[in-house]
């Protein structure tokens, strides 16, 4: 089955559209993917975006606006990936959609909430979609995510050690293979307050801080570094869920304020240092021995070369591509994966990575004009994942 999997993530930039040619047979999964294409949401919607998200408030008709609007950018790019990936043959859509909120309190996921109706991406495709995916584990008593968790668990197996998948996103996150009982939580910012600092400390010029050039020519600030890893969220235990609802503009104009001005370059290579800190740190307890990242952070190569001396000589940090799997698609990949295991009636959590209380198949069927039942017959799980 081909299917397009959609995702836009916590950095809000682009949206992102992977195809793969997914097979299930006697428990082993097939994933040979077709490539990738991005579209950048356009100004208007990034801006409505930006200023309806946490912590500036918004009104329902906002939020309805915006429903819509990122459901029809999401269509068009479905379409478009449809033509350009599939050859018009692809029988699946996947839609993570773009997160708006994910209400923790208390280390308790109790909601969340994505914006854009499937129904548009339904109607401008004629496709099946899948949409919808973390309300379900969260009603099993979950945390929503990570989601990838799965995808990283049936590729990774069989490795040799402790593996442990990283993706860098506006938050970073990872998933270790401990065993029978393995873990994924979010460690923390990856690039959210970087992309904060850099639009807030160049009056919106600068979206990001490209290859890190910014923060190479900074300095560490190690009162701001100490200051900023005391947030109690480092020390909560697994599984944990965090997003741009706490590492937010505000979050770090209120750490800075309890230190005279500090030059751009420094606050930059401050932030760069607690990403790669606060990664490193979580991974280490795990008895890792090696990392295999992925995610927009892979292309900072001043964060990378951080990260690297923060795990030490002997913890090689790896990117997916180098095994098979393009580290700018993989969320995305995720994504059509969890799809297609849906269809199948079949479960797209992990557990003792969620915390949810069991296996749950994920997200809400948008049905297209041939939608195809699902099994009558139970279909045995996936164990392990091949990239031909």
């Amino acid at each position: 089955m081909k299917v397009i999997g959609l995702m836009s993530g916590t950095s809000y930039d682009a949206i992102d559209a992977a195809a793969a040619e997914l097979t299930l047979h006697d428990g082993e999964l097939t994933l040979r993917p077709l490539g990738m294409i991005s579209a950048p949401y356009d100004d208007e919607l990034r801006s409505a975006l930006a200023g309806a998200l946490p912590p500036s408030r918004t009104t329902l008709a906002e939020v309805c606006r915006l429903d819509t609007l990122i459901g029809q950018a999401f269509a068009a790019l479905a379409v478009r990936a449809n033509s350009e990936l599939c050859a018009h043959e692809a029988e699946l859509i996947a839609s993570h959609g773009q997160t708006v909120y994910h209400w923790v309190a208390d280390g308790t996921a109790h909601g969340t909430l994505q914006l854009g109706q499937s129904a548009w991406i339904a109607e401008a495709t004629g496709l099946t979609v899948v949409s919808d995916f973390r309300p379900r584990d969260l009603a099993a008593g979950g945390q929503g995510a990570p989601l990838v968790c799965l995808l990283d668990l049936l590729w990774l197996r069989g490795r040799r050690g402790t593996p442990v998948a990283l993706n860098i996103g506006g938050i970073a996150n990872i998933t270790a293979l401990t065993g029978s009982s393995p873990l994924a939580f979010d460690t923390g910012p990856g690039n959210a307050l970087l992309d904060a600092a850099v639009q807030d400390l160049t009056q919106g010029r600068l979206r990001y801080d490209a290859d890190g050039a910014l923060a190479a020519t900074g300095r560490l600030h190690d009162p701001l570094l100490r200051h900023l890893l005391a947030d109690p969220y480092y020390r909560l235990p697994a599984p944990k869920t965090t997003g741009k609802e706490l590492f937010h503009l505000p979050y770090l104009h209120a750490a800075l304020a309890d230190f005279d001005t500090l030059p751009a370059a420094d606050v930059l290579a401050t932030l760069t240092h607690l990403t790669a800190r606060t990664v490193a740190d979580a991974v280490r307890p795990l008895g890792a021995t090696e990392v295999i990242a992925s995610g927009g952070g892979t292309r900072n190569p001043t964060l990378m070369t951080l990260l690297r001396t923060e795990l030490g000589p002997d913890l090689p940090l790896l990117t997916s591509d180098t095994l098979g799997l393009p580290s700018d698609a993989k969320e995305a990949l995720a994504f059509a994966l969890l799809g297609f295991l849906t269809l199948h009636n079949l479960p797209g959590n992990v557990p003792t990575c969620t915390g949810a209380s069991s296996p749950r198949p994920l997200g809400t069927i948008t049905p297209g004009p041939h939608f195809p039942l699902l099994p009558h017959h139970p279909t045995p799980p996936p164990t392990h994942l091949t990239l031909p």
